[in-house]
């Protein structure tokens, strides 16, 4: 049966990777088809013996289910994304907040329920909205009157990148956008549907934790985080704190918070059931006569921990701990005791067959890897011991088997999800573990229900001991060594490292000699490189960050970064959540050289993310001195006529002149670095946001054939302003990547500029059709991959490319 459910899990796995769905037409009798099919093979497989044929068709069909199952639901949901003529265009809307808003540097972000719509236009129920000018007291439940723009959904597509576009189709939101004037609200309607109040009843405890503590508690998101899982308001600081130390699942409502109120509401009923809550004597038949106490703690059980998840926003820890409670529920009610391994299939299956699109998120596998790391190393037979002494030291000598068997059985998943590993995750989590969830965590679910005042005193106490636990944290996270990073590993490494962990967490009885075999297994993962760059050769990666520009260069052994692309009005950048991703992905653990060809915030907006990520050696800049984007570090000024040589590979900057780079009279576009990079067959030249007057002095200085170039990042992202056709004329690329925004506000590129390359015979390349184009030389010839063509999802427009 276990085979069979984790072929179910495959199944939605092998939908998720697909380029197109099937037919939508054939999905629904499919479906029953095989369903019928696949519980016929199930009663197959359960007659003794059953044959290996019968099994092997059992998993098939479950697999198959599994993956109609998962195309259904996919036409269903994409069914109800907005149609394409709709996008970015006045609509008239009336629905309620639906969600907790996020708060931004301007405005707010929130979930909304579309209600009603303009006759004839189908727009979708569930959107996000941004709103800049949202009122502080924006709260779900809330009816309003909205004229806003929306579009599809869409996130940036880059190699190794987070899909922003698949998390709103699991989300279930249809499109995305912005408030445009309020025609009505707010109305209270909170009470007309459960899911709003559920939300209301979140953002009611959210404002109660806020209003207990001082305003500058900087851990009160922790806090809000840890009662209704909230994660929005927590500092980046914090949060690579966290990662760097492996407590992030502590920052959460995870699996154990659920566990651990489920388990004290049992207990607690338990109590009061076996003796009738006090009225034994009032009543004529006993209520432990009418239904056992054991499980009455079962049904208060399973309804507090739903209770909580539902709190939580039900996220994948919190879905798995539910159903494996409901599923060991089920069993205990029925006097059954099946395996720990069954649980956790059955519980896999069942939060797949309601949210299928969870097979794809990081999430999912480490939660379902911790449980059965935790139920691998707790399979392990129990000594008997006697004496408080020896249980005590027997139940830490237990706590401390079953961390480590999750600190390594989650290796291979976490670096291939993230390509780091904290090495003293052991150890945070020793002293964490018990601080928040046995003494944080019930700190705070108390002064989220209690009056305000009791609440503050026991936020307090609950937010000191988080600023004393962070402290310490800091202090074992100040080394470098602490965390170990990988390159992306391949199928074949992964593969080896799961089996190295397996043999590592093998029972004392195979030997510690055999044991440490695993980490032999273990080591092509652990000291994974990438791909490596042949001497003489150079690849480009122009990144899909937006509207603005990040491009990263490789040589054999160095690393070039040209630009560091937009910030983000949450707070966060391009270079955070983009670049940085890459680097690591790539096994780019230095940059050679950071060039932020000038200050726009679309250039430079993610440098400081950056350089707080990854050492930088070299910084250049045409940018003033001591600009707010570029935060306190030391920049050289780009200067034409700076060159250096890497592993075969020239460097040359072309522009501005000497002395113009911190000219405050030039522009900040006039003054963008211009930089060639030639490995004397073929080159790229990175060109910033120069106009039309930098192009004819670049032309009348330079002898043709240092214009000359194979691919050519247009200037200024195809603006009106640059690629003048004696542009066009000297540099001849064969092919043009313009980085822009999908429907950007400045209309870049220009239909007119865009045709003009098309004439010329340049194949044209743009991010917000392609994704990350990536240039690599080889030899005598050179290629161009789109990320969108080459890895086609069903949720991502593919259109043809290049033009």
């Amino acid at each position: 049966m276990r085979l069979i459910l984790l072929g179910f899990v495959a199944g939605c796995w092998a939908l998720q990777r697909q380029g197109r769905l099937p037919a939508a037409s054939t999905l629904g009798m499919a479906v029953l088809v095989l369903a019928a099919l696949a519980i016929l093979a199930v009663r197959l497989v359960r007659r003794r013996p059953a044959s290996w044929k019968a099994r092997g068709l059992a998993v098939l069909l479950a697999v198959s289910v599994a993956f109609c199952w998962a195309a259904w639901r996919a036409h269903a949901r994409m069914g109800d994304w907005l149609p394409t003529q709709l996008e970015a265009r006045d609509i008239e809307v009336d629905g309620v907040v639906s969600g907790l808003p996020a708060e931004l540097s301007q405005g707010a972000r929130f979930a909304f329920t579309v209600e009603a719509a303009p006759r004839g236009e189908r727009v979708p129920e569930h959107v996000v909205l941004t709103w800049r000018e949202a009122p502080a007291e924006l709260r779900p439940g809330q009816r309003y009157a909205f004229t806003v723009r929306l579009r599809r959904p869409r996130g940036l597509a880059n190699p190794h990148g987070f899909d922003y576009a698949y998390w709103l189709l699991a989300q279930g939101y249809g499109a995305t956008g912005y408030v445009r004037s309020v025609r009505n609200g707010p109305h209270e309607a909170a009470h007309e549907r459960l899911a709003w109040r559920i939300q209301a009843q979140r953002a009611a405890l959210r404002d109660h934790i806020r209003a207990a503590l001082p305003v500058d508690a900087r851990f009160a998101p922790v806090l809000v985080a840890l009662v209704v899982g909230d994660q929005r308001g927590i500092e980046g600081d914090d949060w690579l704190l966290f990662s760097r130390t492996g407590i992030g699942h502590l920052v959460s409502i995870s699996g154990l918070h659920i566990t651990m109120i489920a388990g004290m509401a049992a207990g607690l009923m338990h109590w009061a059931w076996r003796h009738s809550f006090g009225l034994g004597r009032r009543l004529r038949r006993p209520l432990p006569l009418r239904c056992p106490a054991r499980q009455a703690a079962l049904v208060a059980a399973v309804l507090a921990g739903l209770g909580y998840g539902l709190i939580a926003g039900l996220q994948i820890p919190a879905l798995r701990t539910v159903a494996m409670l409901s599923i060991a529920a089920l069993a205990a009610w029925s006097a059954r005791t099946p395996p720990a391994s069954m649980v956790l299939a059955w519980a896999a299956f069942v939060a797949l067959l309601l949210d299928p699109w969870a097979v794809m998120l990081p999430g999912f596998w480490l939660s379902f890897g911790a449980v059965g790391v935790i139920f691998l190393a707790a399979s392990r037979p129990d000594v008997p011991v006697s004496g408080f002494r020896a249980r005590v030291r027997a139940t830490l000598a237990s706590a401390v088997r079953t961390q480590w068997a999750v600190t390594l059985g989650l290796v291979p998943l976490t670096l291939l999800l993230f390509r780091q590993f904290p090495v003293i995750s052991p150890l945070a989590n020793a002293v964490a573990i018990p601080v928040v969830s046995m003494l944080v965590t019930p700190l705070a679910l108390l002064g989220a229900v209690m009056p305000a005042v009791l609440a503050g005193p026991l936020l307090a106490v609950a937010h000191q001991a988080l600023a004393w636990l962070v402290e310490m944290l800091r202090w074992l996270a100040s080394p470098e060594w602490v965390v170990w990073e990988t390159a992306q590993a391949g199928v074949l490494e992964t593969v080896l490292a799961l089996l190295g962990m397996l043999v590592l967490l093998a029972p004392a009885a195979f030997g510690l000699r055999i044991r440490l075999h695993g980490l032999l297994l273990m080591l092509p993962m652990l000291l994974a490189r990438g791909d490596d760059v042949a001497p003489g050769e150079f690849r480009a990666a122009m990144l899909d960050v937006g509207q603005g520009t990040a491009v990263l260069v490789q040589t054999r052994a160095h690393a070039l970064l040209y630009d560091a692309g937009p910030a983000y009005a949450s707070g966060g950048s391009a270079g955070a959540q983009v670049v940085v991703p890459y680097l690591r992905a790539l096994g780019v653990r230095r940059l050679d050289h950071l060039m932020v060809s000038h200050e726009d915030a679309d250039h430079a907006g993610g440098a400081q993310h950056v350089m707080a990520a990854v050492p930088v050696d070299v910084r250049f800049t045409a940018a003033p001195s001591g600009h707010a984007l570029l935060g306190k570090a030391e920049w050289e000024p780009c200067a034409a006529g700076q060159h250096w040589e890497w592993d075969g590979v020239d460097f040359t900057v072309l522009h501005p002149g000497a002395g113009q780079s911190r000219d405050a009279a030039l522009a900040s576009n006039a003054r963008s670095c211009v930089l060639r990079v030639d490995n004397g067959r073929h080159r790229v030249l990175l060109t910033g946001d120069i106009g039309k007057a930098e192009e004819r002095e670049l032309v009348e200085r330079l002898p043709g054939n240092l214009l000359r170039a194979d691919v050519l990042v247009v200037p200024h992202h195809g603006s009106g302003t640059s690629s003048s056709p004696e542009w066009l004329a000297a540099v001849n690329p064969g092919a043009a990547v313009f980085q822009l925004g999908y429907r950007n506000r400045y209309q870049h590129p220009r239909a007119d500029v865009w045709e003009r390359y098309g004439d010329a015979g340049i194949l044209r390349y743009r991010t917000d059709e392609t994704g990350a184009v990536t240039m690599s030389t080889h030899g005598q010839a050179y290629a161009m991959d789109a990320f969108r063509q080459a890895e086609p999802r069903y949720w991502r427009d593919a259109p043809v490319a290049p033009r």
